[in-house]
């Protein structure tokens, strides 16, 4: 697998020259993430605004499938077919494979609650708090590394030994320091740092569902 990733890694740089100098923090993050999902674990993805929208865009491509089929395990799909001989054969037909991540952005009534009547910049460490178990991922996105609703989470996240990976800008932020790991897209201004974010997640989204998928 491992001559695998460096044909994807490849690939990126040869699409995305600009990302040479973050390769190995890529390929690094891209370890956690394996090594989580390995031990049954989950990946938490937060982020404001843009990459609000990337932690969710990021979450569903690890849902379902990317490229490849994600086709559930025979003995599962015989078990719906036998449970329900009208519904099952469609369900264990159609449904896919998930690698479980779960974007911090999407609950809101939980977050507007806790936005509300408890701390605005808390909102990401009580879900964290509330999902999140050791051998979990927190990947933190900020084009600035010092959004503190990320920073707040990643106190949440080593207190309960979930390991943190950043993906900021060229700068890094306070977020860049304290990671496990921490991709720094190499542009200052906001929208720039985000246009090569998401070849970044989409590179890891391929070699994971390669890795366990194909």
């Amino acid at each position: 697998m491992e001559h695998r990733i460096e044909e994807h890694l490849d690939g990126l740089m040869a699409r995305y020259p600009a990302l040479e100098p973050c390769r190995e923090s890529i390929r690094a993050a891209y370890g956690i993430m394996e090594d989580c999902y390995r031990r049954d674990g989950k990946l938490l993805i937060a982020g404001n605004g843009g990459s609000a929208a990337d932690s969710e865009h990021m979450a569903g491509e690890m849902m379902k499938r990317f490229r490849m089929p994600r086709p559930m395990p025979p003995a599962l799909a015989e078990r719906m077919k036998e449970i329900d001989p009208k519904r099952g054969p469609g369900l264990a037909r159609n449904l896919e494979r998930g690698l479980m991540a779960i974007p911090l952005v999407a609950h809101e009534a939980l977050t507007t609650a806790y936005i509300n009547d408890v701390d605005a910049l808390g909102v990401f460490a009580q879900q964290l708090y509330g999902f999140g178990r050791e051998g979990d991922v927190f990947l933190g996105i900020s084009t600035s590394g010092n959004a503190e609703n990320i920073l707040n989470a990643t106190v949440v996240a080593r207190a309960l030994g979930i390991r943190v990976i950043g993906l900021t800008g060229r700068k890094g932020g306070e977020l860049a320091r304290i990671a496990d790991v921490a991709v720094r897209a190499p542009e200052d201004e906001t929208y720039k740092i985000q246009e090569l974010h998401l070849p970044i997640y989409h590179c890891w989204c391929m070699m994971l569902e390669e890795r366990f998928f194909a």
